[in-house]
């Protein structure tokens, strides 16, 4: 079973550690290359899903989180 880490970290975006298919803003699927990827958790970059370091500019505040998913 692979696993994928999704860590929040402070203030900051959601790191993806592993491979993971999402959806972006637009509905179209996106499949990560297997790097860390970094994704806005503040709503305000301007390549969404993606961070790009908006949240320093607006004080974004956020706990630090991790989840760890199981996939089959």
């Amino acid at each position: 079973m692979a696993e994928i880490t999704v860590k929040g970290k402070e203030n900051g975006p959601l790191l993806i550690v592993g491979t993971a298919t999402f959806v972006d803003a637009d509905g179209n699927k996106q499949t990560t290359s297997g790097t860390m990827v970094a994704l806005c958790r503040c709503g305000q970059s301007k390549n969404k899903p993606f961070c790009d370091g908006a949240h320093r500019a607006v004080d974004f505040k956020a706990v630090p989180t991790e989840l760890l998913i199981a996939v089959s």
